[in-house]
């Protein structure tokens, strides 16, 4: 790689765009299972899940040529990902469903999980909605639900409609927590390093201003010597 292209498009092995494509494919399927496909929401949702993964790996491709570039992709990104994250927010609040609180020790114990794919999450909520027991608020379950045992019919028809649902939506916001904490970093890393080092246009002229000068000294040293 010359001094003028430096080091490129190496997204996949950014931990932002790795959440973000989790984040893509748990919003994917969360969409289709309770989201009406006809629905415009159903489309805003994917639309801005993928977004943010195209928008983290055009900047990071842009970065080539021009810092501005992938820092203003990279803010795009953190932007489809809020939107996305007031979707989910509006889910759980119009079906009176609870939103987990920041102290929610599920938050972190899904952090701890270290999902690789949305299997991996729906495993995560199948797994957690049978430990907390069957309430539509996890967490939060009434006297009824401990002491009045619930036929098998009744208990899937709540874990389908109440459980599952928000346990699903709080998971990709915790997902999308970490998403949009990782690109505030990383934009703020980029704002720094084109502050302190420039961008494509101070590169071409440092290359340009060096070239010159080792043309000079070539010409210096190559020049005939006259006689004595």
């Amino acid at each position: 790689m010359s001094d003028l292209i430096t080091k490129h498009g190496g997204y996949r092995k950014l931990k932002s765009f790795q959440v973000a494509q989790l984040i893509y494919d748990v919003t994917l399927r969360f969409c289709d299972k309770y989201i009406d496909k006809r629905s415009r929401t159903h489309d805003q949702m994917v639309q801005a899940a993928r977004s943010g993964v195209q928008n983290i790996a055009e900047g990071s491709q842009a970065s080539a040529t021009s810092k501005k570039t992938e820092i203003k992709l990279t803010q795009v990104a953190r932007a489809s990902l809020e939107e996305l994250k007031l979707d989910y927010e509006d889910f759980l609040r119009q079906r009176g469903l609870a939103q987990w609180k920041r102290e929610n020790p599920l938050r972190q114990a899904l952090i701890d999980r270290r999902c690789q794919t949305a299997d991996d999450v729906a495993a995560w909520v199948v797994e957690v909605a049978r430990e907390n027991g069957l309430c539509g608020q996890i967490g939060q379950c009434g006297q009824n639900a401990a002491t009045q045992p619930l036929s098998t019919e009744s208990t899937a028809s709540t874990l389908s409609t109440k459980t599952y649902p928000e346990l699903s939506a709080n998971a990709a916001l915790t997902l999308l927590m970490v998403a949009c904490s990782l690109l505030d970093r990383q934009v703020e890393r980029l704002a720094q390093d084109f502050e302190n080092e420039g961008g494509f246009t101070e590169r071409l002229y440092r290359v340009r201003m060096a070239n010159r000068t080792r043309q000079g000294q070539w010409v210096l040293a190559h020049k005939p010597k006259r006689p004595q």
